[in-house]
């Protein structure tokens, strides 16, 4: 048996490094589960795992997931009752957007935030394309730059086809295995193939019909940087639900109303919407909490209680 490095993820097969370097193609055996949840992918890129090796087939056989230190997990965006892996084992994930070409939809920031703050993985938010700013979208971004810096996220305006903050962003990944990700059409691609040439990430132009992305990542791969660390790279991701979390699941990782919850008249209980003598309403009427963030809260929380709703009722029927 071999420990090794999962650096690839196909569907039925994995690539995995295994600790001599050598790269192995490996199926695995048997059922894997992820803390009681039903999974498409039981293996992630960046998992560690136990391998036996059949040399006459040049094969490998996953016998065994080491148990991971995190992971990052959304919503299968094809079996809605399961879900998928993105990654595990990560130092750091970083969510890749723009203003413009495609016009952000804000609420994608603090969805992806939702992913990576139950286990406490430190985001960084890049603003891409900034070649194509003009005043209004600057004013936008930095709006945006103070809700997210004031709360603790790393935020980085960069142009991958002028080089701006680049040396900036490849500092942030040096030495640290990072999960990039960002829906598609935001320059993914191209701002990684600009920080690292030789890995030439395939890019493609936005849809003329739809001004959408087209998909350009078909599975999750990990690529070593030659100045130190990883990244893996995923999937353009479309939209982003949460079929696993409860209403106060969302409550509690929003970082801010997290910590004035201990304010609130019912603490940890608090929801934040009606209930009397709550602290994060009272922070957003005086204007310490951004009522943007808040506003995305709100949806998140009616999205899910919708969806539970609409589960329990299958279930009894």
């Amino acid at each position: 048996m071999e420990k090794g490095t999962v650096i690839k993820s196909t569907g039925s097969w994995y690539q995995v490094r295994l600790e001599g370097g050598r790269v192995a193609n490996s199926r695995i055996v048997g059922k894997f589960r992820l803390d009681g949840m039903r999974i498409t992918n039981p293996v992630a890129v960046g998992d560690e795992v136990e391998v036996e090796i059949d040399e006459k087939e040049e094969t490998g056989t996953i016998r065994n997931i080491l148990p991971r230190r995190n992971y990052v997990v959304r919503q299968s965006p094809r079996r809605k009752h399961d879900l998928h892996l993105l990654a595990s084992n990560v130092d750091q994930a970083m969510v890749i957007v723009t203003i413009i070409e495609p016009n952000l939809k804000q609420g994608f920031i603090d969805r992806f935030l939702l992913m990576t703050e139950p286990y406490e993985i430190p985001t960084v938010i890049v603003f891409n394309k900034a070649d194509l700013y003009g005043a209004e979208e600057l004013s936008v971004f930095e709006y945006l730059e103070a809700i997210y810096q004031n709360i603790g996220y790393t935020v980085l305006l960069v142009s991958a086809t002028q080089g701006r903050g680049l040396a900036e962003l490849q500092e942030l990944l040096r030495d640290k295995a990072t999960l990039i990700a960002g829906q598609s059409g935001v320059g993914k691609s191209t701002l990684v193939n600009a920080i690292q040439p030789q890995l030439e990430l395939r890019t493609a132009e936005l849809s003329d019909y739809s001004g959408k992305g087209q998909h350009t990542t078909t599975f999750a791969e990990m690529h070593p940087l030659d100045f130190g660390g990883a990244i893996i790279d995923t999937p353009g991701i479309k939209t982003l639900s949460f079929n696993h979390l409860e209403p106060m699941d969302v409550a509690h990782n929003f970082r801010e109303f997290f910590e004035r919850s201990e304010g609130c008249r019912f603490g940890g209980k608090c929801l934040h919407r009606n209930e009397p003598g709550c602290a994060v309403k009272k922070a957003i009427e005086a204007g310490e909490v951004s009522e943007l963030r808040y506003m995305n809260y709100l949806a998140l929380l009616e999205e899910i209680e919708d969806q539970n709703y609409w589960e329990r009722l299958s279930e009894e029927y």
